[in-house]
C-alpha cells in the first residue's frame, strides 16, 4: 500500500491498478494535482478486487471519496483465450465498485478500441461498436457506470512512459522487443492518437478536481499510424539498432483489428490548463526518466 497525502486533503482517492501504467503515474502525481484528496493506491497485495467482500470491508474501513478504476485485463489476447475471466475482471468488477461508492465519485478508464475505427476522429457522443472481446467488456463496463449519479468515463488512446514492471507502456512493448533482437511489423494504415502517460494523469486530475462528469475523450493532438509511431519510439532507442518494416490491414488475416480509432477531444481541451502535446514533439524532447 501507498499513500501519499497532504494535511489540507478533504478525502481519499482510490487508484485502483497502481502497478499498472496510467495508475503508477496517477499516484506519482497526486502530490503535485490532487488538490483536494488523499491517493491511496490499491494494489493485489491490498486487496483482490474480484473479492467483494474483502473488498467491501476495505472499504467500510476506508470510506473513500472517489475510486479511480485504472485496473483491468487489458491484453486483448488474454481477453480472446478467457472471456468469462474478462467479463467478470473487466465489468462486474467495475459494476461492484461503481455501486460501492453511491455516495462519492466513481472515475472509469476506458479506451478508443470502443470504436470499430472505419470513421475516425470520434466525438464522445459517436456509435460504439466494438471488435474484440476487450473493448466488448469495456463497452459494458461503461454502461454500468453511466448509472452512477457522479460518473467520469474517459477514453484513453496509446500510452507511452515507464511502469513498475517495465513492459506496460507501448514503447517499453517495443523497447522490449528490440532487445531481444526481434523485429516489429508495424501497419502504415492503423491509426490512434499516442500520448505521455504523465499528461494523461495530468489531466484526469485536472478533471477530477473539477468534479467533471460524463464522457471524455483523453488523447494526443497528433494522429499517426502504427509504424509512424514506430518511427519515433525507434528513434529514441537507437542504441538498441531498433528494425521496424511497414505493412498493410489489407494483408492481416487474424483477428479484427480497428484501422482508425483516433480521438477528437475538443471537449476535454477546454478543461485543461494545458495543450494536450503532439507526440512527435513530445517524445523528441522528453527526458529518458519519461521513456
Amino acid at each position: 500500500m501507498t499513500v501519499f497525502s497532504r494535511a489540507s486533503k478533504s478525502g481519499v482517492a482510490w487508484i485502483t491498478g497502481a502497478g499498472g501504467l496510467v495508475g503508477h503515474q496517477m499516484m506519482l502525481q497526486s502530490l503535485s494535482c490532487a488538490s483536494r484528496f488523499t491517493a491511496r493506491s490499491l494494489f493485489r497485495s491490498d486487496v483482490d478486487l474480484q473479492d467483494s467482500e474483502s473488498v467491501r470491508s476495505l472499504f467500510e474501513r476506508e470510506r473513500p471519496s472517489i475510486i479511480v478504476h485504472c485496473a483491468a485485463l487489458s491484453k486483448n489476447p488474454a481477453c480472446t483465450a478467457d472471456p468469462r475471466r474478462a467479463y467478470e475482471v473487466n465489468v462486474e468488477t467495475t459494476r461492484r465498485l461503481s455501486e460501492l461508492i453511491v455516495d462519492g465519485v466513481f472515475v472509469f478508464i476506458s479506451t478508443d478500441l470502443v470504436f470499430d475505427g472505419t470513421v475516425g476522429n470520434y466525438l464522445e457522443e459517436s456509435t460504439v461498436n466494438p471488435l474484440s472481446v476487450y473493448a466488448e467488456t469495456k463497452v459494458q463496463a461503461e454502461a454500468f457506470v453511466r448509472q452512477h449519479p457522479r460518473h467520469l468515463i474517459v477514453r484513453l488512446s496509446l500510452n507511452a512512459g515507464i511502469s513498475p514492471t517495465g513492459d506496460r507502456g507501448f514503447n517499453e512493448e517495443m523497447r522490449l522487443a528490440w532487445q531481444q533482437g526481434r523485429s516489429l511489423d508495424l501497419f502504415e494504415d492503423e491509426f490512434r492518437n499516442p500520448i505521455s502517460v504523465t499528461q494523461t494523469a495530468r489531466a484526469l486530475w485536472q478533471l477530477i478536481d473539477q468534479e467533471a462528469s460524463g464522457t471524455f475523450h483523453l488523447a494526443g493532438s497528433e494522429r499517426l499510424s502504427r509504424y509512424e509511431i514506430g518511427q519515433l519510439v525507434a528513434a529514441r532507442y537507437s542504441q538498441l539498432s531498433p528494425r521496424i518494416n511497414p505493412s498493410s490491414l489489407k494483408d492481416y488475416r487474424g483477428a479484427p483489428r480497428s484501422p482508425d480509432t483516433s480521438l477528437n477531444c475538443t471537449k476535454v481541451q477546454k478543461c485543461l490548463s494545458f495543450a494536450l502535446p503532439k507526440f512527435s514533439e513530445w517524445i523528441a524532447s522528453c527526458s529518458n526518466l519519461e521513456i
